[in-house]
């Protein structure tokens, strides 16, 4: 099906201000450097006090953030990593790169994410590292999980790149487990120019390293020099941990998107507001179908990062179909069950006992909801959702 939308669903996830595009006028103007420079530091720093951590490092997205946490959990031979069926590919594959099996968990079908519960039953004696990915802008409950990981001497990674901003318990999401990575891509709540992403470390050994890694083993030699070209410009080692080596690469973010990114943490908390109230208004107007399973929450433990719903009585395609058809407004499916892919199917990780997160794929209806949507064309979909939900009960 070859359609033009009138409200497609990929798009610009905000607009920028004036202040924020002058911003990266000034950096290619006169900035020292273009990357690796002051306006990194600068927008680490307002990241780190936003976030209330130690240890942050901006990369050129939340995938390359992963894969250092990754190489950081310094994996052996059979160790595993539990990571849910229902999530994003880049929430699995760096930690198969980095030498780990994946073990895939269930969610819960109330909330679409993983709990406790549904990892407790995942762990065995190999069991080294658990991700948990806050999906659809939703935080996790994270203190039961911290708990049962903490007492098994398990790692926990949060792939928080959905959720920049959200609270659990009046604690900042991505600052539970030992690493942290949030996406600043251009379908986020905020986007440094398209692409972008942190990397937050808990442990100071971890973060000694990560600059290393990010930035092709570059670091400062460790002796005095009289001469600054002897023995060369500059030094390049290779980072070791727990007796593994660690290859580095490049994930650097270059300076303009810093000096958008330093910007856009001002307001970040007006923007997630603003969708939960638009979130909360759509999900409110349309209770009379009960047949459209949102999940309502009205606090900052969601961001409405993405507007979806569970079809409880079928008829998903049906309303996907005539939603594209009848009003030219592109509804989608997401996060199909990873080990449906022939990816994963191709690495022996195919088989899986994950019913809610079958059910709930297909199920689901994701809905266009940048924030840059005007509020005619949240209307429209509004409207619209009503006239298909009534033609259907119809039929």
């Amino acid at each position: 099906m070859s359609l033009n939308f009138d409200i497609p669903f990929a798009g610009r996830a905000h607009d920028y201000l004036e202040a924020e595009t002058d911003a990266v006028v000034e950096v290619m103007r006169n900035a020292k450097s273009l990357t690796q420079g002051e306006y990194l530091k600068r927008f680490q720093e307002k990241v780190r006090c936003y976030l209330g951590v130690d240890h942050v490092f901006a990369v050129s997205n939340a995938t390359n953030a992963l894969e250092m946490a990754a190489q950081l959990c310094c994996f052996n031979q059979g160790d595993e990593v539990i990571v849910p069926a229902h999530t994003f590919t880049s929430s699995a594959y760096p930690f198969l790169k980095a030498g780990a099996r994946v073990v895939w968990a269930d969610i819960d079908l109330k909330t679409r994410v993983v709990n406790v519960e549904t990892i407790e039953s995942c762990l065995t004696s190999k069991t080294r590292a658990i991700v948990v990915p806050h999906l659809y802008g939703y935080g996790v409950d994270m203190p039961p999980i911290l708990e049962l990981a903490e007492q098994r001497g398990i790692l926990v990674i949060e792939d928080a790149a959905q959720v920049f901003g959200v609270e659990v318990g009046e604690k900042k999401v991505g600052t539970f487990g030992h690493f942290a990575a949030f996406s600043f891509h251009a379908h986020k709540n905020i986007s440094t120019i398209g692409e972008g992403g942190i990397l937050v470390v808990r442990e100071k050994r971890h973060a000694e390293l990560a600059s290393k890694l990010r930035h092709n083993g570059h670091c400062d030699f460790d002796f005095p020099r009289e001469d600054y070209w002897i023995p060369a410009m500059g030094n390049v080692d290779l980072p070791q941990l727990d007796g593994q080596a660690l290859l580095p690469s490049n994930y650097c973010l270059n300076e303009a998107a810093c000096a958008v990114g330093e910007l856009l943490i001002d307001r970040v908390d007006h923007i997630n507001s603003q969708k939960r109230r638009r979130a909360l208004q759509i999900i409110d107007s349309l209770t009379e179908y009960p047949e459209l399973e949102f999940h309502r929450v009205d606090s900052t433990r969601h961001n409405y990062h993405l507007l979806v719903a569970r079809m409880k009585h079928g008829r998903r395609d049906q309303f996907i179909r005539k939603m594209a058809t009848e009003h030219r407004i592109q509804c989608v499916v997401q996060y199909c069950p990873l080990y449906r892919y022939p990816f994963y199917q191709k690495l022996g990780l195919g088989d899986a006992s994950c019913p809610n997160t079958d059910k709930f794929f297909d199920s689901m209806v994701s809905f266009p909801f940048q924030q840059s949507l005007r509020s005619e064309d949240l209307d429209k979909i509004l409207l619209a959702s009503k006239q298909v939900l009534r033609g259907l009960a119809h039929e």
